[in-house]
């Protein structure tokens, strides 16, 4: 298996739960923000630890959340539904609970469309959240 490029049976995919995606997700969210900050050309550590964690935190991804919803297929849509529904044991004192489910359903979708190997997919959604123009798909 290729772990940089992933590409699970709908069956293997199946039987990762909601939390196992957004664990897996939130790895796939962050790397994508720190690769998009290098890109952007910030050097100084300290710089990028700031600007990282001042995107990878609940209540930051909650908003990117809401960015992309109009974006989203039926398929991610559920997935999205379904992260957020999912049960959570605690929530840090930084988010409230909304924004948690949301930031929850977040990293579930991507590490749902990361375990399929659908990055194109994945660079089209965080284009979107850096304010990159898309069109909304039908």
């Amino acid at each position: 298996m290729d772990y940089f490029k992933p590409d699970m049976s709908p069956a293997a995919l199946g039987a990762v739960s909601m939390l196992g995606l957004a664990h897996i997700g939130d790895a796939v969210y962050e790397l994508m923000t720190r690769a998009s900050l290098c890109a952007e050309g910030h050097t100084a550590a300290q710089e990028l630890h700031r600007r990282t964690t001042a995107r990878v935190n609940a209540p930051a991804q909650a908003r990117a959340a809401e960015r992309i919803l109009p974006y989203l297929d039926e398929e991610e849509s559920a997935i999205y539904r379904r992260g957020r529904n999912t049960h959570v044991n605690s929530v840090p004192h930084a988010a409230n609970v909304g924004e948690y489910h949301a930031a929850t359903a977040l990293e579930a979708l991507f590490g749902w469309l990361y375990l399929q190997g659908r990055t194109e997919r994945l660079n089209e959604l965080f284009a979107i959240l850096s304010g990159a123009p898309a069109e909304k798909e039908s």
